[in-house]
């Protein structure tokens, strides 16, 4: 667990993962999915993120791509099952941008959802997110 308090934002109109600190965003008949910025927290900045390949099928709760940060290797596991038509290159690139910018620039995928009714439900708005945080670590601090 991060040692710092966790200073960030968890922005409206996006739905959460609380089992893996994810968020997705419907935009037409794709969804975009990152990391969000409490997640990033815990895991330490990233150095590295290897998304999988286009077209692949990932199902909700499995392998999206991988992160590395000083502490660890890390699965990124997608609050959705989705097919994977767009990795964010930049980010693979330059995984700065998905600290820097995690619910902007820093998005991981983008895809097609399989079961979006069925994963949708699953997931939690910003305001049970913001509770999820404050139960894992009462001291954050969440910026508007």
């Amino acid at each position: 667990m991060a040692t710092e308090t966790f200073r960030g934002k968890v922005p409206d109109g996006l739905l959460y993962d609380t089992r893996h600190d994810m968020w997705v965003r419907r935009e037409g008949g794709e969804v975009v999915i990152g990391a969000t910025s409490f997640g990033l927290h815990l895991a330490g900045e990233l150095l590295a993120f290897t998304a999988k390949p286009k077209g692949a099928e990932v199902a909700a709760g499995r392998g999206l791509g991988t992160v590395e940060s000083a502490k660890t290797v890390l699965a990124v596991h997608s609050p959705v099952a989705f097919r994977l038509d767009t990795p964010n290159e930049a980010a693979e690139e330059r995984p700065a941008l998905i600290n820097r910018d995690p619910y902007g620039a820093g998005w991981m995928a983008r895809g097609v959802p399989l079961d979006w009714a069925h994963d949708a439900a699953q997931l939690v708005d910003a305001a049970a997110y913001v509770e999820h945080i404050r139960a894992m670590e009462p001291a954050a601090v969440i910026e508007s």
